[in-house]
Order: structure tokens, then C-alpha cells, then sequence
């Protein structure tokens, strides 16, 4: 039998003397053959160190994956748009959605439609505009209750001091609560401007807005807030209306010229991202018509 005496700080300097498997297991030999002047000490085997706990106390603090609570699916409502909510079942509650797009892709249509949804629902809705580049005039005719909208004008310095106030702005107001819906209009800003919004403050604009009846949209030039996003709406134009009710050449992404009387747009919509169904969604795409109000 060969025993073997080792010191440990978690013992304190007391010995243990540990024993070879198969050896019997005897009465530690005196103190003064050891240590002189040290009390004898109890011998242990080695099993009593190796011990296994249990698999049940193991996994006694995981949950199963079968018992995982399933996070109900968000509240939708109306978009303004009986064909964009045909693509996307509208808007999410609790959620941020990004409408991204260049210069005359229906950006501000379909943002005049889902204020002149909420506050025709009776919801008192905010406007964050980095740019004061809102038509009042223009949103009354979209059908816009102007008594319900708050319009917060954030464009009168430069593109970096609306862009502090618009996420100033953006996160009192996601805090105070009690808003349908909230919308910031960051279209008219330069996307190099727009780029600089850290993914950490998406971050925290979604998780302030979660659990919430509120629905945060950004109307940009192009996605800015990644994965923060759980709708992601991609327009684009196709074709111009001019006064005589002809077509201009279909080529995509035309802006109109000044020799040219706009009356109407013809829009499309891709759906890039959502985080509504358990499943991946393949892209889809829509197109749908905007006429301008002289054009009946």
C-alpha cells in the first residue's frame, strides 16, 4: 500500500492522505511519522472525493425546451394600405418597422396612410421629422386628424443636430408612453447622416417599445436598425403619371422632371424582412397606384 500526503489552501494546511484504489484502507499511521508535533489524521478513500452527483440534480435548473412558454404572435393593424397589409397583415404592435426607399418611392404615402389609419382609430400618434418636411395641408388631404398628431419639427440645424433631437425626442417619448403609433421620418437625411444612429440605440428603441400597443416606424433612405427591425418594407417606383395619362419609360427608380405634371405613382413594395411567423419568409413583392388630389 502507497498513500501519499497532500496539503490544500481549501483545507487550510490540514492533511489528507489519499489511498490507491484496490488498497485497503487502514488507520493513518501516528503523527509524529508524518508531521511531528500534528495531531494523527482520518484517512479518506479516494471515492469519497469522486463522488458523481446524480443526473436529476444535474438538470434539476433546465427547463425543457418542450415547456418554454411560445411568445404570442404581435397585434396587427390596419397600414392605410389594402395592399400593403395584404403583403405584410399590417403593422406590428410592440415592434419596430422600417419602410426604406429612395427620393419619390412612396415613402410619404404610405407614412400619410398609417397616421390617417391610427388617428381615424381614435390613437393619438407622434411625428418625429428630422427634415420639417411635413405638409400639413398634404396630411389633412391624406385624411390625417390633425387634433391627434403630434408633430415634433426637428430640421431647423444641421443634419446632426436634427438627428440628437429626433433620438432625444424619440426616446422621451418612449418613455412617457400612451402613443398608437410613432413614426420617425428620417427620409430626407443623407444616409451617411442616418448611418450613424448606433445599432445599440435601435436596440433599445425595440425593447422600450416591446410589450407595448405602440408601433414604431422609421421611414428611411435605406435599413438602418439591422436586426432591431421585425417588419422590413422596401419601396421602389415603376412608372409616372403625366397629364395626359400616359406612362413615361419603365425604367425603375425614375424621379420625375420639371417638364412633367405629376398626378399619380405607381409603387412597388418587396417585404425583405419579418419576424411575424416562425418560419422563414420569402420575399414577396406588391405594386399599387397613389393618385395626387388634383388628379381626383
Amino acid at each position: 500500500m502507497s498513500s501519499a500526503v497532500v496539503s490544500t489552501s481549501a483545507a487550510q494546511g490540514r492533511p489528507f492522505v489519499f489511498i490507491e484504489e484496490g488498497t485497503e484502507v487502514c488507520p493513518q499511521p501516528s503523527g509524529a511519522e508524518l508531521f511531528e508535533g500534528r495531531p494523527p489524521q482520518r484517512a479518506f478513500s479516494t471515492s469519497v472525493f469522486s463522488t458523481p452527483t446524480s443526473k436529476d440534480a444535474r438538470l434539476a435548473g433546465v427547463t425543457p425546451a418542450s415547456q418554454l412558454a411560445v411568445r404570442p404572435a404581435p397585434e396587427m393593424v390596419s397600414s392605410g394600405i389594402a395592399a400593403m397589409d395584404a403583403l405584410t397583415g399590417g403593422l406590428p404592435r410592440g415592434c419596430l418597422t422600417e419602410i426604406c426607399g429612395p427620393a419619390s418611392s412612396g415613402r410619404t404615402t404610405l407614412l400619410l396612410a398609417a397616421l390617417a389609419a391610427a388617428t381615424q382609430r381614435g390613437e393619438c400618434c407622434v411625428l418625429v421629422d428630422a427634415s420639417d418636411a411635413l405638409d400639413p395641408q398634404s396630411a389633412a388631404a391624406a385624411g390625417v386628424e390633425l387634433d391627434r398628431l403630434l408633430w415634433v419639427r426637428c430640421g431647423e440645424n444641421s443634419s446632426e443636430k436634427s438627428l440628437e433631437q429626433l433620438l432625444r425626442a424619440t426616446d422621451l417619448l418612449l418613455e412617457s408612453g400612451g402613443f398608437g403609433l410613432i413614426t420617425l421620418d428620417l427620409g430626407d437625411l443623407p444616409p451617411q447622416a442616418a448611418r450613424r444612429i448606433p445599432l445599440t440605440t435601435w436596440f433599445r428603441f425595440r425593447r422600450a417599445v416591446e410589450h407595448t400597443p405602440t408601433v414604431l416606424l422609421a421611414v428611411e433612405r435605406q435599413s438602418i436598425a439591422g436586426s432591431c427591425s421585425s417588419l422590413l418594407i422596401k419601396l421602389g417606383l415603376i412608372k409616372l403619371g403625366d397629364r395626359a395619362g400616359k406612362h413615361s419609360a419603365d425604367s425603375k427608380f425614375q424621379t420625375p422632371t420639371h417638364a412633367q405634371l405629376l398626378t399619380g405613382l405607381e409603387i412597388t413594395a418587396e417585404l425583405v424582412r419579418s419576424r411575424m411567423d416562425r418560419k422563414p419568409v420569402r420575399s414577396a413583392e406588391i405594386t399599387f397606384a397613389s393618385k395626387t388630389a388634383w388628379a381626383g
